[in-house]
């Protein structure tokens, strides 16, 4: 069977969504863009989705609701720890932008950062900034659900971007949760075998130092189950340095 080719957003979509950019700006509410209209510069895959997703500080969620409302569309605070709405019109087709100030679980917060390393776009004749793909990685690596899994997108980013991400910042990123970035990562490989240079070798070792430091796991690399010596253990974490070691 032909896949479908991705339907655009409609010419009412279009305006609504060109229309809550420019309010935020007027309003001086700092945003970025991300969802679809960033994936696809980055990776080159088209896809059209059923709102435009923006990203802002929690703390500027309570001023974008309000411009958005006293522009007439339609406002909710759909879910108070990630995620609130405004909507076009009533019906049921009407088109809705989100705005998101942290990922579903509460984890992935919308701080300085992300608009310390926003990059640039015009997205509908608006001049924007766009989620970095570090950011944008870290917050769908969390979406495992029975219903939305974004590993997807999470290998799709590292096949295009893996080679310039800057990695110490995504592994600091996900601090306590480095199990969840560990596991994109071995999924990764199995995807695209020939693409795992993208991921820097001491990134996948800097994951496994936990277990075996703090949590008292057998270190499988060791003599008699593996080739190493504990001097060829310590010579080789010592290469991973200080900081990716976290």
């Amino acid at each position: 069977m032909k896949a479908k080719a991705p339907v655009p957003p409609s010419s009412r979509a279009r305006a609504f969504y060109a229309s809550a950019m420019k309010i935020l700006q007027d309003a001086e509410i700092p945003f970025l863009v991300g969802g679809a209209y960033s994936l696809t510069p980055l990776t080159g895959i088209v896809r059209h989705t059923k709102d435009l997703d923006i990203f802002l500080r929690p703390v500027d969620r309570d001023r974008a609701l309000v411009a958005l409302g006293a522009a007439g569309y339609r406002t909710e605070t759909t879910f108070p720890h990630w995620l609130a709405k405004a909507f076009e019109g009533d019906d049921p087709d009407t088109p809705f932008v989100d705005l998101i100030y942290r990922s579903g679980n509460g984890v992935a917060e919308v701080d300085d950062v992300w608009f310390d390393h926003a990059g640039r776009s015009e997205i509908l004749g608006v001049h924007v900034g766009l989620v970095p793909p570090e950011e944008t990685l870290w917050s769908k690596a969390y979406v495992m659900e029975r219903e939305r899994f974004d590993g997807a997108d999470v290998a799709h980013i590292i096949r295009a971007a893996g080679s310039h991400l800057d990695w110490d910042r995504l592994v600091r990123r996900f601090g306590p949760h480095w199990r969840v970035l560990l596991s994109h990562l071995v999924l990764f490989g199995f995807i695209y075998p020939s693409e795992r240079d993208k991921i820097p070798p001491r990134v996948i070792r800097a994951q496994y130092l936990n277990d075996i430091e703090r949590q008292g796991f057998e270190d499988g690399r060791l003599e008699p189950r593996g080739p190493m010596t504990p001097d060829d253990v310590a010579r080789w974490t010592e290469a991973i340095g200080g900081d990716e070691r976290r």
